[in-house]
């Protein structure tokens, strides 16, 4: 898996941080030895996303545990469908069951959500992106439920592409010499997006050289001469719509003829899934 070191610090910090010396109460009254039978249930209709991380997180407890899933992540399920079985022993499935849950919940619920803006897309030839803006250290699973609810990822982090923002241009002094100060650093290959507010700013960013221009918090007629200028100038830049984007103004932001529109609310305002799950002792 990509970026497994990541996700396996992630799941060894849940652990620390809920178990930490030991389960005292489970401790207490049932004995380790015990078998029992947990299923997942869901409990509202969603897209499923992190099958494979609720495996990790109970493979860390035992090494013979029997999981067995009844959809693929990306897969829709309907309120009241048994989404997945563990066969385990009773102190192992309640050690991971809020680890698991927390995570799987929430993966889900971020893939919910994309599949609602993806949905709204599927007439167009626009692409939904996801954004940088996660949750501390769970970044590349709430870009992953993105992937699974039908949405692209965008870059991963401040490494894989390079993304000049006003902040940039200020100090630079403006898009030209930023693009020029990037591109002399960065490894080939690597692209630069370039974000711009007005027609000025598109215009300069193509003669800079930009491989992606960002339109930032455009109205759509503005939106819709940027991109004719940016296709007119032929030199296979891609477009990005940014800011305050929701279901409503999806259609009419991709009728511009953006290539993508990106949507931060996928990943920073998050409805975790209903999810449940029970466990029996095994007969």
């Amino acid at each position: 898996m990509q970026y497994e070191n990541l996700i396996t610090k992630l799941l060894d910090l849940g652990i620390e941080e809920d178990i930490n010396t030991g389960d005292i109460t489970t401790e207490s009254i049932i004995p380790e030895s015990m078998n029992a039978v947990a299923t997942m249930t869901a409990k509202q209709e969603g897209v499923i996303s992190g099958l494979e991380i609720v495996k990790m997180v109970y493979d860390r407890f035992q090494s013979d545990v029997v999981f067995t899933p009844y959809f693929k992540d990306g897969d829709e399920v309907k309120k009241g469908d048994v989404i997945l079985k563990i066969e385990a022993t009773y102190p192992t499935l309640l050690r991971g069951e809020r680890l698991s849950l927390n995570i799987f919940q929430r993966m889900c619920g971020i893939a919910t959500e994309t599949a609602k803006y993806v949905k709204e897309l599927k007439n167009t030839h626009t692409e939904l992106l996801d954004t940088r803006k996660t949750a501390p250290g769970l970044r590349v699973l709430d870009k992953l439920a993105v992937k699974h609810g039908g949405g692209t990822n965008h870059r991963m982090g401040l490494y894989d592409m390079a993304m000049i923002k006003d902040n940039h241009i200020k100090m630079a002094g403006g898009i030209t010499k930023a693009v020029e100060q990037v591109r002399a650093r960065i490894a080939e290959g690597i692209k630069i997006e370039v974000e711009t507010t007005n027609l000025d700013e598109v215009k300069e960013a193509i003669a800079a050289g930009a491989d992606i221009i960002m339109l930032d918090n455009m109205g759509n007629e503005a939106m819709t001469e940027a991109v004719s200028i940016i296709k007119a100038a032929d030199k296979g830049i891609k477009t990005e719509a940014s800011g305050n984007m929701s279901i409503p103004r999806l259609v009419e932001v991709a009728a511009t003829g953006v290539d993508y529109i990106s949507v931060g609310a996928l990943t920073h305002t998050v409805k975790a899934m209903d999810i449940s799950m029970n466990i029996q002792v095994e007969k």
